[in-house]
């Protein structure tokens, strides 16, 4: 599961439960969950200011770069432009300029689908391969580094 995903999911959530009218459950929130929410929020911010930096570090924005890791990770083959809007939560116009200023820089390739020519599929370019490699090693790094912190909380959850 991708930090996309989470989100994702929990925007849903919040979505869900603003809408819904107060249970018993939402009425016995504690000083603790409070808490609870804090750090987890406190975590994933400060996992996002170190993916913003390292980003930038490279010479990319936060969100090329995952646009990046969005179309090297995307699960059935090689991504749309529709479904790299769709990861990245963005309108399908702001993936286009997207793509556009990643294809110009060149990280990625567009590439014209055999069997439906209307369908244009993306890549990532050899430029693309390396800089995205060296962001998710020192992800990965810092998501081992984090998990420590992370694991009680999310078991706190299960309770």
């Amino acid at each position: 599961m991708s930090c996309y995903d989470i989100m994702q999911g929990s925007k849903k959530l919040v979505k869900a439960s603003m809408t819904a009218k107060k249970t018993p459950l939402a009425q016995k929130l504690k000083p603790a969950d409070y808490r609870l929410l804090a750090e987890f929020r406190f975590l994933l911010r400060q996992f996002l200011v170190f993916s913003e930096e390292k980003a930038s570090g490279i010479g990319l924005s936060a969100q090329q770069h995952q646009a990046l890791l969005a179309i090297k990770g995307h699960g059935d083959g090689m991504p749309t432009v529709g479904d790299l809007a769709q990861r990245l939560a963005i309108r399908p116009n702001s993936a286009v300029g997207l793509v556009d200023r990643l294809a110009l820089a060149g990280y990625i390739v567009r590439r014209t689908d055999a069997e439906d020519r209307r369908r244009v599929t993306l890549t990532l370019a050899k430029k693309g391969e390396t800089v995205l490699e060296k962001l998710t090693a020192a992800h990965r790094d810092e998501l081992r580094r984090m998990a420590p912190l992370l694991k009680p909380l999310l078991a706190q959850l299960q309770e």
